[in-house]
C-alpha cells in the first residue's frame, strides 16, 4: 500500500517559492498554552522529519511560539533546510501560557526577524508574516520595517496574520504581500472577503485552526457520513474540503505526534465530489 503523501494536495507558489499546499503549522510543538517545551521532544522532532518524509516543504512557525521554542526544534530537526519552505511570525509579545499581546512597535519586529534569524541559523527567512497589526504604531511603519528588513535581504517574502481586507489593501501599497494567514475552517467563515480578495490578487491563504468541525462532526453529522463513504476521519475531510475550496488555500494542520501527523497528510489524497463539498458547505454555514 502507498503511504500518502503532501504531493497529492497539488502545489502553490509563494512569490518564487513553490510549496505544496498541504503544509504543517508548529504551534503544538509546545508545552501546555503554548508556552515551554513540549512533554515529548523527540517525538516532536520525529513529526517535523517525518513531514518533510511526506513532502511538506511548508513549515509554519512563530517566535512566540514557547516562546522560541517552534523555532528551535524546526532548526534541529530540519536544517539546513533543503527544500523546506520555513515561515515564521513576529508581532505578538508572550506574557506567559495563553497570554498573547499585539507589539508592532518597528524596532521590535526588526530585532526579532534578527532573533529568528539567529534561532534557525539562517541567513534569509523564506516568509516572515506580522502576527498582528497592532494598533499603537501606524500599519505603514509596522509593514515599512519588514520592507526594509527584506530590502536588506533578511526576508525574502512578506505575509500578513488575522487582517482585514481593508488593511490588506493598505499594506499592498506599502509592500509586495504573498500571503495572508487568518482564522478559517469549514464552520468558521469570517474571513471569507479576506479569501476571495487574496484569490482576486494571487496571494497565498493560509487558514489556521483548519480542523474545527464542532456539531458536523459529531456520529450522525454530515461530516462524519461522508467522511465514512471515504474510509476518512472528519478531520480528514475537514482538510479536504479546505484544499477544495480554493486554489489558493494552503492549510497548515499541526500534531506533535507521527500518527496523527501521518493522518492529516493523507486527506491530501481525499477527493471531493461537487456535491459532497456543496453538501459541507451548506451544513457548515447553516452550524455557525
Amino acid at each position: 500500500m502507498t503511504t500518502p503523501t503532501a504531493h497529492a494536495s497539488g502545489t502553490y507558489t509563494l512569490g518564487d517559492l513553490t510549496v505544496h499546499r498541504l503544509g504543517y503549522g508548529s504551534m503544538r510543538l509546545t508545552g501546555p498554552g503554548v508556552w515551554g517545551p513540549p512533554r515529548d521532544r523527540d517525538e516532536c522532532v520525529r513529526v517535523l522529519r517525518r513531514a518533510a518524509e511526506l513532502g511538506v516543504d511548508f513549515i509554519d512557525t512563530a517566535n512566540s511560539y514557547g516562546p522560541y521554542v517552534s523555532e528551535e526544534l524546526i532548526r534541529e530537526a530540519l536544517h539546513p533546510y533543503d527544500g523546506v519552505v520555513i515561515a515564521t511570525k513576529a508581532g505578538l509579545l508572550r506574557t506567559g501560557p495563553d497570554g498573547w499581546a499585539p507589539l508592532g512597535f518597528p524596532e521590535y519586529l526588526r530585532q526579532e526577524c534578527e532573533m529568528s534569524l539567529r534561532r534557525l541559523d539562517t541567513e534569509t527567512i523564506d516568509l516572515f508574516q506580522l502576527h498582528r497589526i497592532d494598533a499603537k504604531f501606524p500599519a505603514e511603519d509596522q509593514i515599512g520595517e519588514l520592507l526594509k528588513l527584506q530590502q536588506e535581504g533578511k526576508i525574502r517574502h512578506i505575509g500578513l496574520s488575522e487582517v482585514t481586507v481593508e488593511q490588506l489593501e493598505a499594506a499592498q501599497k506599502v509592500a509586495p504581500i504573498v500571503s495572508v494567514q487568518n482564522m478559517y475552517n469549514i464552520t468558521t467563515r469570517t474571513a471569507e472577503p479576506v479569501l476571495e480578495a487574496c484569490e482576486a490578487h494571487g496571494i497565498g491563504f493560509i487558514p489556521y485552526f483548519p480542523l474545527a468541525a464542532g456539531p458536523l462532526a459529531a456520529p450522525d453529522g454530515p461530516l462524519q457520513r461522508i467522511a465514512a463513504d471515504h474510509g476518512a476521519t472528519a478531520s480528514q475531510l475537514a482538510l479536504a474540503w479546505l484544499l477544495k475550496r480554493s486554489a489558493v488555500m494552503l492549510p497548515i494542520p499541526g500534531t506533535s505526534k507521527v500518527a496523527h501527523l501521518e493522518e492529516n497528510i493523507a486527506a491530501a489524497d481525499i477527493e471531493l465530489s461537487d456535491a459532497e463539498f456543496d453538501t459541507l458547505s451548506k451544513a457548515g454555514s447553516a452550524s455557525r
